[in-house]
């Protein structure tokens, strides 16, 4: 199906109100009410991490989802987003699957009747429901995936006015979970107060990689 555009007034004002443009920035400073920080906010940002230990976290390995087919769901994300099929431990003796790529996991778990997904809305696309996102380097490669898979999706870009535009899809997986994709680096990541506590993913949280080739595993 094409591709259909929603208007992006609510997400841009919301932007807008996060981040000012620059020329809002200079009305605010030649009527007194900008030049910094804001001491108090900055405060108050601070008093957010207290007793806040440096926790051993280090990046997300992996989300899990209810789905209704296991198999279906297996190839909606090995066809539309690439995802690869991994060895999943034995001990898990209940009908599911793991995949994994750019970093993350999908566990998929094959839902019953006494199992429902609360957070999935089987109606319209709505970018304010729950979903995930991933960062894309090339978004019209990405939105030309989708049309030839026939997977009906919402385009959009927000946050024009301030010079950094966002492109983002949406679209759901076959159980109606919904999915972003993005090119969110464009948005500058800010931190609240909170420079140093910033932990950025490291090549080690990725599992161990096995080749298996001819029957024989190669470490």
């Amino acid at each position: 199906m094409a591709g259909c555009r929603r208007p992006t007034t609510e997400m841009g004002e919301v932007c807008k109100r996060v981040a000012p443009s620059v020329r809002e920035e200079e009305e605010e400073e030649e009527n007194g009410d900008g030049g910094g920080v804001d001491p108090a906010a900055e405060s108050s940002s601070a008093k957010l991490y207290e007793d806040v230990p440096e926790m051993p976290l280090m990046a997300l390995n992996h989300i899990s989802r209810l789905c209704k087919s296991v198999d279906a769901s297996v190839r909606f994300y090995v066809k539309a987003l690439g995802f690869v099929l991994i060895h999943r431990p034995p001990a898990l003796d209940f009908n599911g699957a793991w995949l994994f790529n750019y970093g993350v996991g999908i566990h998929l778990v094959q839902r019953d009747d006494a199992r429902r997904a609360p957070d999935v809305n089987p109606g319209d696309l709505d970018p304010m429901d729950n979903h995930i996102s991933f960062q894309c380097e090339d978004m019209e490669m990405m939105e030309k995936r989708l049309n030839e898979m026939g997977i009906e999706y919402m385009k959009r870009t927000i946050n024009e006015e301030e010079g950094s535009p966002i492109d983002q899809l949406f679209f759901k997986d076959p159980d109606g979970f919904m999915i972003e994709i993005c090119n969110c680096e464009n948005l500058e990541l800010v931190p609240a107060g909170a420079l140093g506590r910033l932990r950025l993913p490291r090549d080690r949280h990725n599992p161990p990689l096995r080749m298996a080739a001819a029957g024989n595993d190669e470490a």
